[in-house]
C-alpha cells in the first residue's frame, strides 16, 4: 500500500534536515510542549487485522490512538531472593501499534520477555521478518531464572506490522498460541508490563492499602490479579521517534508494581526520565533505600532522548510508595548547571 512507504529511512533522512526544537513542537507559555496535531486513529480494519495476526484481543486506548497486545509468560514460574512472585510483578511483555503523527505510516514498539537462551534466536527471527531491535537488558536483580528484555520496533503498515511480529514470534513462548491458558483475570493497565495475571485467593484490592499507597504516589493505581501497578505517562513532554508521538500506552511511562502484602512489599518498577534527570532520580531513589537495577535505553532515534531505570525495594508497602514518588518528584524540572548540555 502506497500510503505505507514511509520508511525509517526515509524518516532519517527527514530529521536530518530539521533541528530538535521543530521536531518537539513550540513550548507553550506553561511550559510544557505544545501538540503538533492528534496522531490519526487505528481503524476498526487496523485493529481487527492486528488482533488477527496476534490471534489475541488486545486494547485499544483512543486517547493515545494506540493498541496494545501483552505478551505474559505464563509458562515462567519466577523467584526474586527465591520468593515466588508473580508473573504481573514485572515478568510480562507487550506490542503496541500506532500511527505516526502524519498518518502515512505506523509504528510497532515492543517489550519481550525472555530467558537468557531465548535472546539471540529471537533476535534472529526478527531482523528475518525485517524488524529492528532496540535495547537488550536487564530489569530485575536476584530473579531465578534469569530474565532478559528485548526491546523490538518497526514501522509499515499496522497489518503488515502485526504479520511480521507475529511470525517473529512462531517458535516463541511469547507468542499467545503457545502459551498455556490463563484464568481469566482483571484487565491490566495499558503501558509498560500491562499484562493481566492470573488470579489468585486475595487480590492487589485485599492485600493492599490502596487509598493509603493512592494518597502517596498521588495517582490511582489498577489492580492486576495480586499486584497493585501505577503506570504514570509524561505529560509535561512531547517525545517523538521516527515521526511517531511516544506515549504511555507505547511504553513512555513511569510504572510502579506492588507484590507480596501491605507489611511486608515487593516494588519494582521503571522511571522515564530525560538525561538530566538520571542522577537526581538514582539520588532520590537510593535515600529511600530503593535499589537501582539498571540504567539504559528502550527506543532510538528518540527526541528528547529518553532514559530508563528501573528499580526494586522490600519494606512496608507505604514507604515504597514513598521512594517511588520521590523519584516521581524529580521529573520535569528545569535543567541547572552542570546538568544542562551547552
Amino acid at each position: 500500500m502506497s500510503s505505507y512507504n514511509f520508511s525509517r529511512r526515509d524518516w532519517l533522512k527527514t530529521t536530518a534536515l530539521a533541528s530538535t526544537p521543530f521536531l518537539l513542537g513550540p513550548i507553550s507559555a506553561l511550559g510544557s510542549p505544545a501538540a503538533p496535531g492528534k496522531t490519526p486513529p487505528l481503524s476498526a480494519a487496523d485493529i481487527a487485522a492486528i488482533e488477527t495476526a496476534m490471534g489475541k484481543k488486545g486494547t485499544y486506548v483512543e486517547a493515545q490512538a494506540t493498541h496494545s497486545t501483552p505478551l505474559p509468560r505464563n509458562d515462567l514460574k519466577i523467584t526474586i531472593k527465591g520468593e515466588p512472585v508473580p508473573i504481573a510483578f514485572g515478568f510480562g511483555g507487550w506490542v503496541a501499534i500506532k500511527h505516526t503523527q502524519d498518518g502515512k505510516s505506523a509504528m510497532l514498539m515492543s517489550d519481550t520477555v525472555l530467558l537468557q537462551e531465548e535472546v539471540n534466536p529471537l533476535m534472529s527471527a526478527a531482523l528475518a521478518n525485517g524488524l529492528e531491535i532496540g535495547a537488550v537488558h536487564n530489569h530485575f536483580f536476584y530473579e531465578e531464572p534469569r530474565i532478559f528484555y528485548m526491546h523490538i520496533h518497526s514501522m509499515g503498515s499496522p497489518a503488515e506490522l502485526a504479520r511480521k511480529f507475529a511470525a517473529a514470534l512462531k517458535d516463541s513462548k511469547l507468542l499467545p498460541a503457545n502459551q498455556p491458558k490463563a484464568p481469566a483475570a482483571a484487565g491490566a493497565q495499558p503501558g509498560n508490563n500491562a499484562t493481566p495475571a492470573t488470579p489468585s485467593v486475595q487480590t492487589g484490592k485485599e492485600l493492599f492499602d490502596l487509598a493509603a499507597l493512592d494518597q502517596i504516589v498521588k495517582h490511582q493505581g489498577v489492580v492486576n490479579g495480586p499486584t497493585y501497578k501505577y503506570t504514570v505517562g509524561r505529560a509535561d513532554l512531547q517525545s517523538v521517534m521516527m515521526g511517531t508521538e511516544m506515549t504511555a500506552a507505547i511504553g513512555l511511562n513511569s510504572w510502579a508494581a506492588f507484590a507480596g502484602k501491605h507489611s511486608d512489599a515487593h516494588i519494582a518498577g521503571d522511571i522515564a526520565m530525560l538525561e538530566q534527570e538520571v542522577n537526581p532520580v538514582i539520588k532520590a531513589l537510593r535515600a529511600n533505600n530503593l535499589e537501582v537495577v539498571a540504567v539504559h535505553n528502550h527506543m532510538l532515534f528518540d527526541q528528547p532522548r529518553m532514559m530508563f531505570l528501573h528499580y526494586y525495594g522490600r519494606g512496608p508497602a507505604t514507604q515504597l510508595a514513598g521512594g517511588f514518588r520521590a523519584a516521581l518528584n524529580e521529573l520535569g524540572k528545569k535543567a541547572s548547571g552542570m546538568h544542562r548540555r551547552h
